[in-house]
């Protein structure tokens, strides 16, 4: 019982600490493709199997009610503490190679994923590649915004001196 506990106060941390959390079925996976599928996807998540019962009772003491349905079968779950998006990406690419790792869904920002919606979370950009798009994005704009300010007192310059050849001219 008190490994139960102990089990069940683990999970929950898990669930608490992860930004998302994807969980699959592995039914007929072997040990050596199951520790593949974990090597893929270690730099952001942490990939264990999991029993049911005790899953079910963790996610619900961590708020999480929704993985209730899908918690049938050898489950195992990504507990994701970096991008979501490149686990989701690991998770569909091992899926593709290993048909028979099937994603049943998530959790994911305070709301559950179907596994359509881990696939579309699949097919974003990762964040690296989003930042980058908008560091660009944004130094374009400053670009933009120094040569508007450059601008202005030249322009300035160009009008006072204008003035000046024309006041000098009706003088």
């Amino acid at each position: 019982m008190a490994q139960k506990d102990a089990s069940v106060a683990e999970l929950t941390k898990q669930f608490e600490d992860s930004t998302a959390v994807l969980l699959t079925e592995y039914r007929g996976l072997t040990v050596a493709q199951l520790k593949e599928l974990r090597n893929t996807i270690r730099q952001d998540a942490e990939y264990a199997v999991v029993k049911n019962t005790l899953t079910k009772i963790a996610a619900n003491k961590a708020g999480i009610s929704s993985l209730d349905d899908d918690l049938k079968g050898p489950s195992a779950i990504a507990f994701v503490h970096g991008d979501p998006v490149s686990v989701a990406k690991g998770l569909r690419a091992f899926a593709k190679a290993h048909p028979l790792l099937v994603i049943k869904g998530g959790f994911f920002d305070g709301n559950p994923l179907t596994a359509d919606e881990v696939n579309k979370l699949a097919d974003l950009e990762s964040r690296e590649v989003l930042l980058a798009k908008l560091a660009g994005a944004m130094k374009a704009s400053l670009t933009k915004a120094a040569y508007v300010f450059n601008a202005l007192p030249s322009k300035a310059v160009r009008t006072v001196d204008a003035l000046r050849e024309k006041q000098e001219s009706a003088a």
